[in-house]
């Protein structure tokens, strides 16, 4: 055999160990880069979310996908084991509840929106009110109902509790309500025409075309209705941390200033 024979062989096997260790390495980063994020997000936020996750795609050829519920449901579901990765939230207590429990990884939790309630009816509806204190709720509900998420556990429902009893408005409407299980179909009672009024978030109002504002609460009515994001304990990869930062960017606060959020990432 020559010397330029083996010159050879040992070129071309020194050529096949670095291909063998390449291969993987570069496998391994394709599939960081389509490893799918699920992000569990309030019901309120799925217009914007849908959105930014066109864009984090169209950007960076990244994966999210969101899930979308009542807050209260969420949680409980990563309580459960659910394989949530991020979770944003409508409802502070409901991400305090988790971060109680070691389920959220405490360092990544920030105040990422905020948003304010507001009262609707039908479109073409003549509903007219001041919501101040002891203003007549009831008489202007007539003979329908006050549609809002299930004040038990639907932040958006919790919220608008609170709101009303500010006011000294909760006796007078809590026979009266439709309850719903999330902000959203709250709103699609009021959309469908099948309560005469609803309280729902600003950003919900403002996607539907069946439905007016009639009157926002005052902010001195309301408690601070902050979304905190959360990276879930143990689940923070490199491609969480992405969507993560995504998220807290200027490219996704933007769409979420389009859709009536205030835009805050503030952290905790």
């Amino acid at each position: 055999m020559t010397e330029a024979w083996q010159s050879a062989r040992l070129g071309l096997r020194a050529w096949l160990s670095l291909l063998a260790i390449l291969v993987p390495l570069s496998a391994a980063a394709g599939e960081e880069r389509r490893e799918t994020v699920t992000l569990f997000a309030a019901a309120s936020t799925i217009d914007a979310i849908n959105e930014i996750a066109e864009a984090y795609a169209s950007k960076t050829g990244g994966s999210i996908r969101p899930v979308v519920a009542a807050s209260s449901t969420l949680a409980r579901q990563i309580a459960q084991g659910a394989p949530a990765d991020l979770f944003l939230s409508a409802n502070v207590d409901w991400m305090d509840h988790l971060q109680q429990q070691g389920l959220v990884e405490a360092s990544s939790r920030l105040a990422l929106l905020s948003n304010r309630l507001v009262l609707v009816s039908p479109l073409g509806a003549d509903l007219q009110i001041e919501l101040a204190a002891g203003a007549a709720l009831a008489e202007a509900l007539g003979d329908g109902r006050l549609a809002i998420g299930d004040p038990a556990h639907v932040p958006a429902g919790i919220y608008a509790r609170q709101a009303l009893e500010a006011l000294g408005l909760w006796a007078q409407v809590a026979d009266r309500l439709a309850q719903a299980g999330n902000v959203r179909m709250a709103l699609a009672l009021v959309d469908r025409g099948e309560a005469v009024a609803g309280i729902v978030y600003e950003t919900d109002a403002a996607i539907a075309d069946g439905v007016r504002v009639v009157a926002a609460f005052p902010e001195t009515a309301t408690p601070q209705i902050d979304y905190p994001l959360a990276i879930v304990e143990g689940r923070g990869n490199s491609a969480v941390r992405k969507v993560y930062e995504f998220l807290k960017g200027e490219e996704a606060a933007v769409i979420f200033r389009k859709h009536g959020f205030t835009a805050t990432a503030r952290g905790r």
